[in-house]
């Protein structure tokens, strides 16, 4: 497995990693990394980051991951206003706009759907917006975070009390999603209240199911403390295909140092 990962520069190290798993024929996962290339660019708008988890087929959810983290980063770029929470929301919509689009031109593909969870990081400010069951953790010291809500039907039952959150995870309806970019005629992303900010040290998480589903959030926090953002990647995918693998695995980890 090859990581895909980034030097410190301009005070984010970036590393990436997807995987098929042992029990899919394709990986309808997809992530992108992305800077502006001037340091001026970078001081208005960041990084940006982003995984997507296809659904609807065998290249349909690849179709749908892809197009989903093309369009988010060409519209952050584009269509940056200087304030990058709107501006996400407006990128995820006009994903999920590009998908539809495309199944209706591709009727093959009727029915693809994709997760996404995209942030960005301007100076120690996250902002993030989020479709699905992919997640976003916070890993601060000795303390692991998840900051986005899973848009899912068993997550809607542990909030009315119907399922115990500690037995959410392995529930066998878990993988039945609530929303996702491309299906249904609107999309209500999860975003925080307001940025959130960062401190050095800190390490922020993007993560398919394929991964959070085998391994525990304490298990990914110790993890994550303990190696490069580089070698994390490589050893919690190695540990959900130890655990079985059924499932694309994609994991990315930006670590927050000074420049």
């Amino acid at each position: 497995m090859a990581v895909d990962c980034k030097t410190p520069k301009r005070g984010i190290e970036a590393a990436s990693l997807t995987d098929v798993g042992l029990q899919r024929g394709n990986n309808e996962d997809s992530f992108l990394y992305w800077e502006p290339d001037s340091d001026d660019d970078f001081g208005r708008k960041g990084c940006l980051a982003a995984v997507a988890d296809g659904m609807g087929g065998y290249e349909g959810g690849q179709e749908a991951s892809r197009l989903a983290v093309e369009t988010v980063r060409h519209i952050y770029d584009r269509d940056f206003d200087g304030n990058a929470q709107t501006t996400l929301v407006t990128a995820l919509q006009s994903a999920h706009d590009m998908i539809q689009r495309y199944a209706l031109d591709h009727p093959e593909f009727q029915g693809m759907g994709t997760t996404c969870t995209a942030l960005s990081i301007i100076g120690r400010q996250l902002c993030f917006a989020h479709i699905g069951d992919s997640r976003l953790y916070l890993v601060r010291g000795e303390t692991i975070s998840r900051l986005t809500r899973d848009h899912s039907y068993v997550s809607r039952l542990v909030e009315s009390g119907i399922v115990r959150s500690e037995d959410a995870e392995s529930h066998p309806q878990r993988h039945i999603l609530t929303a996702a970019l491309g299906s249904g005629r609107d999309i209500i992303p999860h975003v925080p209240e307001q940025p959130v900010p960062l401190e050095d040290g800190d390490s922020l998480l993007l993560c398919t199911d394929g991964l959070w589903s085998l391994v525990g959030d304490l298990e990914i926090a110790a993890v994550v403390r303990a190696n490069t953002p580089t070698d994390a990647c490589l050893r919690l995918v190695r540990m959900a295909i130890e655990r079985g693998g059924p499932d694309n695995i994609t994991v990315q980890i930006l670590r927050i140092c000074a420049p």
